[in-house]
């Protein structure tokens, strides 16, 4: 990855992180944003997210939320970075939580069946 685009990545990053704590859309919990992910041509950027609650039903408003205020979030994106191509937000839950606990939970597991033998 170029540093022009590591550049763009985190001031992507800022930028929407920075919106989203001003959204009104009750949907939007407690938003902390972890990564974004910019295509080369700049046309498009994954940002990760994840949600407090983790719960179930708060990571499904969240993410209509989030889908509904993407154009509104990407215009303040263009505003404020003043960039030839503003890329179209696709906004993800981040994984590495839920990869976090299940490795967790293995090892737990597998401390359990070690001092049972």
């Amino acid at each position: 990855m170029s540093q022009r685009l590591r550049r763009v990545n985190e001031a992507v990053k800022e930028v929407v992180a920075e919106r989203l704590r001003d959204l009104k859309d009750p949907r939007v919990g407690f938003v902390t944003v972890t990564d974004v992910r910019t295509t080369s041509d700049l046309g498009s950027a994954e940002v990760f997210y994840t949600v407090l609650p983790d719960t179930e039903e708060s990571r499904t408003a969240t993410a209509a939320g989030l889908a509904s205020a993407a154009a509104l979030v990407r215009r303040e994106l263009g505003a404020q970075l003043r960039m030839k191509r503003v890329p179209d937000l696709r906004f993800t839950p981040d994984p590495l939580p839920e990869r976090g606990r299940r490795i967790e939970a293995l090892l737990r597991e597998d401390d359990a069946t070690d001092a049972g033998r």
